[in-house]
């Protein structure tokens, strides 16, 4: 292959990733085409794009775009999967179908352009999602808010009660 197609073949590909630093390894090289067929057709409603690439072209492209690429991820056949709405639901989607297909294996990732195992992108996918973890970071910073207007409603609603209980028998009282 010359490098003029290589070059093209490497822009290609920075190109269709764009900024993201969030994407699996995966093999499916001992997936039949029927099989792989389907995962690619099921992963692509799902928005996940899946792109059999060569290593050697990958690990360029990647670093030119802040991916780590050192490691035991890129050795064999790779095909590198991106997509979802963050990468837990990329590791959970993943995952599910590895346990699905047994062929189907995850080498690893890359997570904000840090390079994980294959034990890594399942604890990723055992984890929260963006969205998940957003609400709980809202939660934590409501929590003292609604603890100080519990704290001086209380008191408040306490004496209005009180006042209510003694008024009510004054006003029965009254009518009898």
């Amino acid at each position: 292959m010359s490098k003029a197609v290589k070059s093209m073949m490497i822009d290609d590909l920075r190109a269709q990733l764009g900024d993201r630093r969030d994407l699996l390894v995966l093999d499916t090289s001992k997936m039949d085409a029927f099989s792989d067929n389907r995962l690619r057709l099921e992963m692509q409603k799902k928005g996940v794009t899946l792109f059999a690439v060569k290593n050697s072209l990958a690990r360029v492209a990647l670093k030119k775009n802040e991916i780590e690429t050192d490691g035991d991820v890129f050795a064999g056949p790779s095909v590198l999967a991106w997509g979802c709405e963050d990468i837990v639901a990329l590791a959970r989607e993943m995952v599910s179908q590895a346990k699905k297909i047994e062929k189907l294996e995850i080498k690893g990732g890359s997570v904000d352009g840090q390079l994980v195992d294959s034990k890594g992108v399942d604890a990723i996918s055992k984890g929260p999602s963006r969205l998940e973890l957003i609400g709980q970071i809202s939660g934590l910073l409501l929590s003292p808010g609604r603890r100080l207007s519990g704290a001086l409603l209380g008191p408040g609603g306490y004496l209005a009660g009180q006042i209510k209980a003694i008024s009510e028998p004054e006003e029965g009282g009254d009518a009898a």
